[in-house]
């Protein structure tokens, strides 16, 4: 069954690989997106363009990974297409894990290219690669579970873009990227640590400029529980949607 599981899941991510991911308003959306927001910023307010670095990835893996993934899981199941999926020798979260991976997958390379866009141009040195790249997978893992879980809790795709807007905008004000965190008032800090923005913008910062190493690893730890938090309700609502 397992290994049922795990070759449907692979087919799964590379169908909608191809079918919804890989086209060109997506990738210019979750390139040129974030990197509008970031460059209003710094010319509103001037400030060292390499601080905006981590912010900037942040929101490329957090947009790129989520758009899709919001709205996929809706349009399928108004077509009926999920479940003849659910008819292939598959387990519901296998099925889900499939669409997670395609969203992770496209998050992924998006980011990529705007992490050597940066690199090249600013330079960084001293990167924590291990740091870089665990952070990476897993900011990767929780938006992509976000998405997914926006998904399944809306009936049409016009719901799942607005409710997953009114999550992700307040992420980017509250996240970290154009504010620290500790200049926030204490109400709004606390909120900010709910959000797995926070903590993707602190292990890629510390992974690219350097910092604690124990806070690096909190802010892991906190987005594996983000990821396999909103997967397991994502599961949870599929099921009770497709039963």
């Amino acid at each position: 069954m397992l290994q049922d599981d795990l070759r449907c899941l692979w087919y799964i991510a590379l169908k909608d690989l191809r079918a919804y991911y890989f086209k060109p308003p997506n990738i210019s959306w979750g390139i040129l997106f974030p990197f509008a927001f970031v460059l209003a910023f710094a010319i509103r307010t001037p400030t060292d363009l390499r601080s905006l670095i981590p912010g900037l990835l942040a929101l490329t893996i957090l947009f790129s990974t989520s758009s899709m993934e919001a709205t996929v899981i809706v349009f399928e199941r108004r077509l009926g297409s999920l479940e003849r999926l659910l008819l292939a020798p598959v387990r519901l979260p296998g099925l889900l894990a499939g669409k997670l991976l395609g969203g992770m997958v496209f998050g992924l390379t998006v980011t990529l290219v705007v992490l050597v866009v940066v690199l090249i141009l600013f330079g960084v040195t001293g990167v924590n690669w291990p740091l870089l790249v665990a952070a990476l997978l897993l900011s990767a893992a929780a938006f992509s579970a976000l998405g997914a879980f926006v998904s399944v809790a809306v009936k049409e795709v016009f719901e799942a873009q607005t409710l997953a807007n009114f999550i992700r905008f307040p992420m980017m004000f509250l996240g970290g990227i154009f504010v620290p965190v500790a200049a926030l008032p204490p109400g709004l800090q606390i909120v900010a640590r709910l959000l797995p923005l926070t903590y993707a913008v602190e292990a890629l910062r510390v992974a690219l400029f350097g910092g604690p190493p124990v806070l690096a690893a909190l802010d892991l730890l906190a987005l594996t529980g983000f990821a396999v938090g909103l997967f397991v309700l994502a599961v949870k609502v599929l099921a009770q949607r497709v039963s």
